[in-house]
């Protein structure tokens, strides 16, 4: 397995001196490896030294694309890869069986601690499962969640899980919270970040067994938790973590991207409505701005880029994965999570 020379493992909680790593899948997206070379370029170069990036994929093609940029003196890599895991492969089969691809070598690159952090726009299901199956679980974690950024009418809020784990138990929520929470705290700089649980009613009877015994669990908890949220609550900005099982916040996640993209559209068939002037709110809710959402929970800093991720959203989800090394959210977690489970007698 090719490998960076001259870096040492990062456990849980470690600190980073030396300039933070970040492996790159330059494979993964759908615009493959141009939009991610560029991104990563990018991201180094507006780093002052203090990121540098591995990219891994087919070498030939990342230097032939390296060429074509100004980097001599970016701190960029490239670990050879010759297989890719595509969005049409199942993931867990593909994870096992394609051990040459871009993100299964790039996974254990983080797994040995030759880099700190990892950044794929490949197949989502993929990603996770190489999480689970190439990284293991945080301790005291017992199911992994992405964690998607969402703007509000106040300042921007999580939701978790959008996808990672659609079959959740209580327990899962209450740890989806603490991760949430750290992810708040130290990546957005908030203090004692606001958790609401998705419900379809506000009173702690409303909901399913799962949500009402999560409702019992958070509100037993230190955490800072404000009851159910309903769906038509999300965007108001009355919690800064929301969350809910990754069924129903992939169903949440899917139906705002087609809103986003559906409204200027609809709006524009109205007579003296430009479809130019929602300009600005597509790009408030545009993944490009935020990079990525981390998978919260596994040992070590991933965050899921979408497919179709642009230069500038790899670039920024570069900067979000040097951001959560940076500032240890997974020692962070680990932490909390002991206190809580103290806190309630779980």
């Amino acid at each position: 397995m090719p490998t960076v020379p001259g870096s040492s493992p990062v456990h849980d909680g470690a600190s980073v001196s030396r300039p933070i790593r970040i492996a790159v899948d330059a494979m993964g997206g759908d615009n493959a490896p141009g939009v991610e070379v560029r991104g990563a370029i990018a991201a180094a170069g507006e780093a002052n030294g203090r990121v540098e990036v591995v990219l891994v994929g087919r070498r030939d093609l990342l230097e032939a694309e390296i060429a074509k940029c100004d980097a001599v003196e970016t701190p960029i890599s490239v670990v050879d890869a010759t297989d890719v895991i595509t969005m049409h492969d199942t993931p867990a089969e593909a994870v096992r069986r394609k051990r040459g691809s871009s993100l299964v070598i790039a996974t254990t690159l983080l797994k040995k601690g030759n880099v700190d952090g990892l950044v794929s726009a490949g197949n989502t299901g993929a990603v996770v499962a190489a999480g689970l199956l190439g990284l293991g679980m945080l301790r005291g974690v017992r199911r992994p969640a992405i964690a998607s950024l969402y703007p509000t009418l106040r300042d921007p809020a999580i939701v978790l899980d959008v996808g990672a784990s659609v079959d959740c138990r209580p327990s899962d929520l209450v740890e989806f919270a603490v991760m949430g929470v750290a992810y708040v705290r130290h990546v957005l700089g908030r203090d004692d970040p606001k958790v609401a649980l998705v419900n379809v009613g506000e009173e702690p009877s409303k909901g399913n067994e799962l949500t009402r015994a999560a409702h019992k669990l958070l509100t037993a908890s230190d955490l800072t938790f404000i009851g159910n949220i309903e769906g038509r609550s999300i965007l108001t900005g009355e919690a800064d973590v929301i969350v809910c099982d990754g069924f129903v916040g992939n169903v949440i996640l899917k139906l705002t991207e087609g809103l986003v993209h559906a409204l200027p559209r609809f709006l524009s068939r109205e007579e003296g409505v430009a479809a130019g002037e929602f300009e600005g709110l597509r790009r408030r809710f545009d993944y490009a701005e935020y990079g990525g959402a981390p998978l919260l929970g596994v040992k070590g800093t991933v965050i899921i880029a979408h497919g179709a991720s642009s230069e500038k959203a790899i670039k920024n989800a570069v900067k979000v994965a040097a951001r959560f090394v940076d500032t240890n959210v997974d020692g962070t977690i680990v932490d909390r999570l002991r206190e809580v489970v103290s806190s309630n007698g779980r």
